[in-house]
């Protein structure tokens, strides 16, 4: 039986596909169109998904997706009818698309598919649910989901146990840990729906120093993690904006401009609302704990995307185990909805796992050697074949090397599929990084991929983290002088902090990815081999794109990527490419369909 799993239409559309239960093949819509965070139907991953599953329309059985378009829709007209007549120009803006698409979307599924079966609508935080429990390695758990908002429920908390997920409670728009969160995104500049995890990233370099602020103003927060918020600080609501004029007042200004020079009110902000949100999540699941008495936590929602708090609810040891959905957001929504036809639909039992099912989430396309090589034959690419003591070599001399091997990733991280990787031990290298290969804000921190084996030696960290959603402590540290402990806001930037300092934040912390053997052994292999040469078992591991493009998705994609920017090597598939010797770089059209 076989049954595909949609999201699209807001953001982050995706496709995802079960044979028989079993994840065969997800990916995200962007990585084939080129557009960032794409939301139209994902036409690209749906064909992909099939590809791989080795099946074409006709064989699917059920056609799932992610959320109810009708209470949706309910939720926005009612939202603008209650804040008339200044939510009007919102509500003019917003229509046109729901008569155009969101509306009919049974019909655009079935005509963009060319499908006449079934097609169910589980609800958003239903399908969160699905995506947490379902693939985790617990037969019995309780969940948490978190984000903006889905068709009313911002957050929702319950239990799964064998083939059901069952809410038992939910937080309602407008109230939302997503949305708040986003507040602050927008008003520090950053872009709504992409940038929050730039927000994360600056908040080691402020103070706290809002924090009260907050609760006196903005958030009514009970014991149980719920909360309401002022909703006279906020435009979401009504308005075109996150935030009004009453925001401003209470900040001392105007929200930034973006790409404007970030002061030390926005890193002080940003710390502020980084803690406010830790300890909302912080009761959320003590609240959960108390009323479940699971001993085990699954994460979902893009604010499971949170790293940082989800590293401080693994240390406060809440509950004894945590699972947190790799593709969080609504892209892993897709894969959450086909667990519920699966599961709820079709009533059929749940797997027995020893280890969670996602299979380091390594779920999207793959190119053989035969189609790298025939790519890179056509083009006249230089190449040779790939030694990894070659690769090994170049990293050690502090080159940043492009890798591009395997299956692509589900989700937003990449976890040594369509990586670059860099040398962790080079002062230099997060700062080249930033702006030579990635063209991104130099306080971006970058993450850790570490040897499973020797992660305790080197952060703080007594739990695998295979896909980087937990930070930790660096472990090997070096002194500060006390020049060095008085520097505050970005110059905390040029302190070597630890004896792996592109990966060490200002604050100690790193978003660790621990690699397994038999998940990853191409990967695993390099950091073995570079561990024997260099005593180190740490690499930079950040995604494979620059800045405002998703993730390389084909070996088209990997080679433009390379070409421009200032990376030294490629890796991809069998062949190394050297930036020495390329031929000068041409842009290509690139097709916005598979062939």
């Amino acid at each position: 039986m076989n049954v595909l799993g949609i999201s699209a239409y807001y953001h982050d559309s995706a496709a995802c596909l079960l044979k028989d239960g079993q994840i065969a093949a997800a990916a995200q819509e962007e990585r084939f169109t080129r557009r960032r965070h794409d939301s139209d139907f994902p036409r690209n991953a749906v064909r992909a998904c099939l590809r791989l599953g080795g099946i074409s329309v006709r064989d699917l059985d059920c056609v799932a997706f992610y959320d109810k378009p009708f209470l949706k829709f309910e939720r926005i007209l009612a939202t603008h009818l209650a804040s008339a007549p200044r939510g009007l120009r919102a509500f003019v803006q917003a229509i046109p698309l729901w008569l155009d698409k969101k509306l009919w979307i049974p019909d655009l599924v079935r005509r963009e598919l060319d499908y006449a079966g079934p097609v169910i609508f589980p609800e958003h935080h239903e399908s969160h649910a699905a995506s947490a429990f379902f693939p985790s390695p617990f037969s019995e758990a309780a969940f948490l989901t978190m984000d903006g908002v889905g068709e009313w429920a911002t957050s929702s908390w319950g239990t799964g146990a064998g083939n059901r997920v069952r809410i038992a409670a939910e937080l309602r728009f407008p109230h939302s840990l997503g949305l708040l969160y986003s507040a602050f995104t927008y008003f520090t500049g950053f872009k709504v729906n992409s940038g929050e995890y730039k927000l994360m990233g600056l908040a080691p370099y402020g103070e706290p120093k809002y924090v009260q602020l907050i609760y006196d103003k903005l958030l009514d927060l009970k014991p149980d993690g719920s909360f309401r918020m002022n909703l006279e600080y906020f435009d979401y609501v009504a308005g075109l904006r996150m935030t009004g004029r009453p925001f401003e007042d209470l900040f001392g200004g105007p929200a930034r401009k973006p790409e404007a020079p970030l002061t030390q009110r926005e890193m002080d902000i940003a710390r502020s609302i980084q803690e406010v949100t830790e300890e909302i999540v912080l009761r959320m699941a003590r609240h959960v704990k108390a009323q479940t008495g699971q001993k085990d936590l699954c994460l979902a929602g893009g604010v499971a995307l949170n790293c940082v708090a989800n590293g401080r609810l693994h240390r406060e040891r809440v509950f004894d185990r945590l699972w947190i959905q790799p593709a969080a957001g609504d892209a892993g929504g897709a894969l959450g909805a086909a667990y519920v036809a699966w599961h709820h639909h079709f009533d059929k039992p749940a797997s027995s796992r020893n280890r969670d099912l996602q299979h380091g989430s390594s779920l999207g396309t793959e190119y053989s050697d035969e189609e790298i090589r025939a790519f890179l034959d056509e083009r006249r690419i230089p190449h040779r074949l790939l030694d990894l003591d070659e690769v090994v070599e170049l990293l050690a001399q502090g080159n940043a090397v492009g890798w591009f091997q395997g299956r692509m990733e589900f989700g937003p991280r990449a976890l040594g599929n369509r990586s670059i990787l860099g040398d962790a031990r080079s002062p230099q290298m997060q700062q080249r990084m930033n702006l030579k290969i990635k063209f991104r804000e130099s306080f971006r921190p970058f993450a850790p991929a570490v040897l499973l084996e020797r992660a305790g030696e080197w952060f703080d960290l007594d739990v695998e983290s295979p896909y980087m959603m937990l930070t930790a402590q660096v472990r090997r540290r070096r002194p500060m002088s006390d020049e060095e402990q008085r520097r505050f806001g970005i110059d905390k930037l040029k302190v070597v902090r630890s004896e792996i300092p592109a990966v060490t934040h200002v604050d100690y912390s790193a978003r660790v990815q621990t690699v397994r053997r038999e998940d990853e052994p191409l990967f695993h292999a390099l950091l073995s081999r570079f561990e024997a040469k260099t005593g180190c078992p740490v690499l930079v591991n950040t995604s494979f794109n620059v800045r405002g493009e998703p993730i390389v998705e084909s070996p088209l994609d990997a080679y433009r990527c390379f070409m421009r920017t200032e990376m030294e090597a490629l890796a991809i598939g069998n062949h190394l490419l050297l930036r020495e010797g390329q031929p000068p770089f041409s842009e290509e059209a690139r097709p916005h369909e598979l062939d």
